[in-house]
């Protein structure tokens, strides 16, 4: 009898050592508990408060899968055996000094569930993929009636390279800062192309903040908007743009395409998605394709991009002081480019007697559509009777194209 308790307590000593619950216990799993109760804050965001709930929610379970399953204070055979992610694997897999440098075998024979979708990410699968979604869903006609919407979208990456200088003056290297510094573009997916590039181990950081502020444009820019441009000016009525036809919107991408992608090569994989997206959706001849990229594609990658990009959020890569720098200087990022873009529609304001409203320019951020309409939004409660939506698309497209671009000229410098 005594012996059959012996063996029960030590089963349950067995199982409170090797279970999550002891993970909590064991060294730094504080730091877990921390991440798990964030996750839980970014689901009540995403769920309840709705900011960008298709992909925060995506993101914050992630994290929580990988707090939950993965703890450094454990041994690495309990981690190996029950953790989804493991961050030493891609560790070792992006360290040209290890073994399992660019064996993608080792990565699958030891990789837990969200090692596997992480490989869309490490390959720059899942951005590309989303970009051709967005091509798919995002009418050209607007820029392509009023190429002048190329310059403010040009002018609201400014954010891009102030960001990119804080960084360095920050003490991060040049490659980490190139990637806090794309946050300022309002491009999640480009956020996370450049930066699994670039510093893979501030993805979780970068994401995190680059979808954020996305969520929060409709705070975020507003008072800016109204700090920045005049209340006349603001009241501005832009006459109806011309009629596009549908010649010049089959052209329009592959030009870009062409003009782009010999100019800076390593934009090809999203200037390439994002315009072959965009030539689905207007040649006529691929509605089937359009259709499944704009929904079961776009769907499916979006699971798999915000679950795996979550999982990158593990106590110790997120729990630095890195990471309040990173979103701090993501904010002013965004912030600058928010004001590069109005500064630009001032400008333009002026040059034109007055002709364009100037609060189309924050709309250069490339968050689609959600600045355009916030630019809407603030035009119509100086004047009712204004209609900026498909003026502010210009810019907005403008601000995708933008970002890519900047992406693929700092990943020359610095990949």
């Amino acid at each position: 009898m005594n012996i059959l308790a012996f063996n029960i307590l030590q089963t349950f000593a067995k199982l409170a050592k090797e279970s999550g619950f002891g993970g909590f216990i064991a060294a730094g799993g504080w730091m877990n508990l921390i991440m798990v109760v964030i996750a839980c804050v970014l689901l009540y965001l995403g769920i309840v408060k709705k900011f960008e709930p298709l992909l925060l929610v995506g993101i914050a379970f992630g994290c929580l899968l990988a707090n939950v399953s993965y703890f450094p204070g454990l041994s690495a055979e309990l981690n190996q055996t029950n953790a989804l992610y493991h961050p030493e694997l891609w560790e070792a897999f992006l360290d040209h000094a290890s073994p399992y440098y660019h064996s993608y075998g080792h990565v699958l024979s030891n990789a837990g569930l969200l090692d596997i979708f992480y490989i869309g990410v490490k390959a720059g699968l899942y951005p590309s993929l989303i970009f051709m979604g967005v091509g798919a869903m995002t009418d050209f006609g607007p820029l392509i009636s009023n190429p002048k919407s190329l310059l403010l979208g040009a002018a609201a990456q400014l954010g891009v390279f102030v960001a990119f200088f804080g960084a360095i003056l920050l003490g991060f290297t040049g490659p980490q800062a190139a990637s806090i510094g794309i946050i300022g573009g309002a491009d999640g997916p480009t956020a996370i192309f450049l930066t699994n590039k670039l510093a893979p181990e501030l993805l979780g950081a970068i994401a995190i903040a680059a979808y954020s502020y996305m969520a929060l444009i409709p705070l975020i820019q507003p008072p800016l908007m109204k700090l920045f441009t005049s209340k006349e000016n603001r009241k501005i009525k832009m006459v109806q743009t011309r009629e596009v036809t549908k010649t010049e919107k089959i052209i329009f991408p592959i030009i870009v395409s062409i003009f782009v992608i010999l100019l800076l090569p390593s934009t090809a994989p999203l200037i390439g998605c994002l315009m072959l997206g965009n030539l689905f959706r207007e040649c006529g001849v691929t509605d089937r394709l359009s259709d499944t990229v704009q929904n079961a594609l776009m769907n499916i990658v979006t699971i798999m991009l915000a679950t795996s990009v979550g999982a990158t959020m593990v106590a110790s890569n997120f729990l630095r002081w890195e990471t309040i720098k990173i979103i701090v200087l993501g904010l002013v990022a965004f912030g600058i480019s928010t004001v590069g873009g109005l500064a630009g529609g001032n400008i333009m304001c002026k040059l034109t007697g007055r002709k364009v409203n100037p609060l189309i320019g924050s709309a250069g951020v490339s968050a689609v559509p959600m600045a355009a309409r916030v630019s809407q939004m603030v035009g119509q409660k100086e004047n009712p009777s204004n209609f900026l939506l498909m003026h502010a698309m210009g810019p907005n497209v403008a601000g995708v194209i933008g970002s890519a671009i900047a992406a693929g000229f700092l990943l020359a410098v610095f990949g």
